[in-house]
Order: C-alpha cells, then structure tokens, then sequence
C-alpha cells in the first residue's frame, strides 16, 4: 500500500535521498518509478495540449484585432496570422520546458521498466548535486546514487538491448564457484538475470560470511550475468549490506 500510494512521488527524489528513508529501504522501487515516469509523460501531454489550444488561440484573436485596426500592414491574411501564432507558441520557453518535462517522462518510464534504472527528476538531482558541492562531496559516486550513473541515450539503449536479450534467456539457478587465489579465498556467481543494486564495492552477505563485490560482467552462455566477490575475514551487518539469498538450490562447483 504504501509502494502504491507515496512510492510514485518519492520515485521523484533522487537515490541518496530516498536511501535516507529508514522506512523505504526494502521497496522495490521498479513499479513506483514506472508509474512516476508515465504520470510526468502523461501530465507534460496534457499542459501542452492545453498550451497550444490556449495559446495558440489568444494570439490568433490577438493578430485578429490588431489586423482589424489597420495595425498589421497591408496584405495580411488569416493563415499568415496563424504560422505566426503557431510559430511564438513552437518557440516559447514555456513549450519547451513541458517539452522537457515530457521527455524526461519518458525515459525515466524506459529506464525503470527495462533497465532497471530509477532516475529522479532532473531538477532534484542538479539541488543534490549542488548541495554535495558546497558540502565537498563530489565524484562518479555522487551521481550513482543520484541515479544518473547511466545519463546518456547509448547507455539507456545498451541497457534495453542488454535487458531484452536476458529476457529470452531461460530462468537458471545461481552457479557458484568457490576458489582460492592465493591466502584469498573469492566466490563468483553465474546467474542468468542481473542482481539489481549489485554494484561494486558492495558488500554481500552469503550463510554466515561476508563478501565483497569486486566485479560484475555480463558475457554469453545460459547464465550471463558473473559477479566476482572476495571474501572478507569479518563483516558487520548493516542496512546497506546485501543478502544474497538464491530463489533456488544453487550449483555448486570448484574451480
């Protein structure tokens, strides 16, 4: 209920944000950023519709008048009257920034659905970004967890094309690989489906023992998805911690 009814406008907020809600750290932010993004679609299409029908209308009626009193010069018609409304209204700030609006809409709606990417409105994102600068806090990090550590059309596409190809791969269980390199004990985990938030250097909690997460790559076979992670000699458990828990009996296998 409360991913229904408060998630689409916290989806909003950027990540950092939203982290800090103690009571939202296990919600699936997917669904809520979905519906997020189409709501700001569906409300950019719907000012802009009433945009032009107002706007276009009342420069019309304007150039009318102003045509009527002898204001306009010779030899103005009706259709000239119109491109020209058509054309202050295509060329106005306000168009634009629904535009904007509209657009954003859309790619947050694109990314949640496909790329599992939960992007917050461009606005909040530039407020944090601004505050972490006059706070010293800079970096690739501070735009990951604003949620624009993909913020390019290419990444978004690679990340759809990407989705759309492991959607036809058949559902695995996990395999996993336990091997030593050295005094260094790692354990890397072949699934056929990303593990979303599994980003390095997180850290993962498997049984009774703590790793890290040192790499994640995505390559062929029936189980693309690799995530390589090193064990630690201790660990504490916190909120940011995650806790790898295989849907079904995992595979196991020694390198």
């Amino acid at each position: 209920m409360l991913s229904f009814l408060l998630g689409p406008f916290l989806a909003l907020l950027p990540k950092r944000w939203r982290r800090s809600l103690p009571f939202l750290t296990s919600l699936d932010w997917r669904v809520p950023t979905v519906v997020s993004g189409f709501g700001e679609f569906l409300l950019a299409v719907v000012a802009m519709l009433y945009w032009y029908s107002y706007s276009v209308s009342t420069w019309v009626s304007r150039g009318l008048d102003v045509a009527l009193a002898g204001k306009a010069g010779p030899g103005v018609n009706e259709q000239e009257i119109g491109f020209m409304a058509i054309f202050i209204f295509a060329t106005h700030p306000l168009t634009w920034l629904i535009a904007y609006f509209a657009l954003e809409g859309s790619v947050r709606l694109v990314a949640a659905a496909f790329a599992e990417s939960y992007l917050a409105i461009l606005p909040l994102f530039v407020v944090d970004q601004v505050f972490l600068k006059i706070t010293g806090q800079s970096g690739p990090r501070v735009a990951a967890e604003g949620g624009y550590a993909e913020g390019n059309f290419s990444s978004y596409f690679g990340a759809i094309r990407e989705k759309v190809r492991l959607s036809k791969t058949a559902s695995l269980p996990d395999e996993l690989c336990v091997f030593k390199e050295g005094a260094e004990e790692f354990l890397e985990i072949r699934a056929s489906r990303r593990k979303p938030d599994w980003t390095p250097p997180r850290t993962v909690k498997y049984q009774d023992r703590f790793y890290r997460l040192e790499d994640c790559s995505t390559g062929s076979g029936p189980r693309p998805c690799r995530y390589r992670l090193r064990r630690l000699s201790a660990g504490v458990m916190s909120r940011t911690v995650l806790v790898y828990s295989p849907g079904e009996e995992p595979v196991v296998s020694q390198k």
